[in-house]
């Protein structure tokens, strides 16, 4: 087996994975205000570092797993998840419970992700994008809870009809995805419960 397979991860794998859990329940606990996440592990090269802890830390055997097509097409990326996280890729949006995606370019239209149903709205995809920036992007107003009156925010890298894309999103609720931007070593959590609009 490749030895890049076998290396890598937290470096402490139960601080590592406590610490980033509590940063993503933090950061959808708190939509918009972004969370420091474990940066001690080893990934990688083309896997950013963001992303591989949250998927260290969520996915499992029993989690499906979409991964964009920059992560999918590198063999190493690909068989560092698969040996440290144990979970099933898929090749179906509709079919994850976790998306990794590298390149906001390459994101589907929200709708193809699971959505989860009425009776059943944890059945959705929680994805994790890697965006720029947190910062330096075009102005979004947030609203709705865990929010205190509203919050700006302003990502760097986010699909051009993003705002469209999630209002369509909103209007599922209880269903629809879950959303975590990361970027710079930190977190930003946007639940389906979060009204975003243009500032």
């Amino acid at each position: 087996m490749d030895e890049l397979v076998l290396e890598g991860g937290f470096t402490e794998p139960v601080f590592g994975a406590q610490s980033t859990f509590r940063a993503v329940m933090d950061a959808l606990a708190n939509p918009g205000q972004a969370q420091a996440l474990n940066s001690a592990l080893e990934v990688p090269k083309g896997l950013a570092p963001e992303l591989a802890a949250i998927a260290l830390t969520l996915c499992d055997h029993d989690s499906a797993v979409w991964l964009d097509a920059t992560i999918a097409e590198n063999a190493a990326d690909v068989a560092w998840l698969r040996f440290h996280t144990g979970a099933p890729l898929t090749t179906d949006p509709a079919d994850a419970q976790f998306a990794l995606m590298s390149r906001s370019a390459e994101l589907p239209a929200l709708e193809r992700f699971a959505l989860g149903t009425d009776e059943y709205p944890d059945r959705s995809a929680t994805i994790i994008l890697a965006v720029e920036s947190l910062n330096g992007g075009d102005a979004l107003m947030l609203r709705g809870p865990g929010i205190k009156g509203q919050l700006t925010i302003a990502p760097h890298g986010l699909p051009h009809d993003f705002v469209a894309q999630w209002t369509t999103n909103r209007e599922l609720f209880p269903r629809g995805i879950d959303l975590l931007l990361v970027a710079g070593g930190q977190v930003i959590g946007l639940p389906r419960t979060t009204r975003i609009s243009e500032s």
